[in-house]
């Protein structure tokens, strides 16, 4: 993966809840800011998303992209862009660590290149800004629902 941006959050829930909110990508536009669509293209055979179609509206960044999925049980889950319109690459993971208290330590790290020019300064922010919003989307989700 290319320079990239991490962050972490601990959410009051145990990582296989976590996983379940981070899995269920067709309800992403009620929770993830700035998600407008998400779909499901492929999945593998225990269910889990291999692809998915974003629709994203988030500034500076607007986009239509297509993720690839690689799962790690309740661990981690990475991603790589398939297909995009302005980003040119899009490398993420959450990676999921129990605390044994009933809450986990939910840690995002993402890399993203885009098609026009960013100072880099400017793009780490873009970054920066994407991770904390999915993160306490994240743990909002998480902990309404359970």
């Amino acid at each position: 993966m290319a320079e990239q941006t991490t962050s972490s959050i601990t959410v009051d829930a145990p990582a296989s809840a976590v996983m379940d909110v981070i899995a269920d990508f067709d309800a992403y536009p009620q929770w993830a800011k700035g998600v407008t669509r998400a779909e499901t293209r492929s999945t593998f055979d225990d269910g889990r998303a291999e692809q998915v179609f974003f629709a994203l509206d988030v500034s500076p960044i607007k986009d239509e992209y297509t993720l690839e999925y690689t799962w790690d049980g309740d661990r981690e889950v990475t991603w790589t862009l398939v297909q995009g319109k302005m980003l040119r690459a899009l490398d993420g993971a959450y990676g999921l660590r129990d605390l044994g208290n009933g809450s986990t330590e939910v840690t995002y790290r993402l890399a993203l290149d885009v098609s026009i020019p960013l100072i880099g300064m400017l793009k780490r922010k873009g970054e920066k800004i994407l991770i904390d919003t999915a993160l306490k989307g994240l743990k909002k989700r998480v902990e309404s629902l359970g």
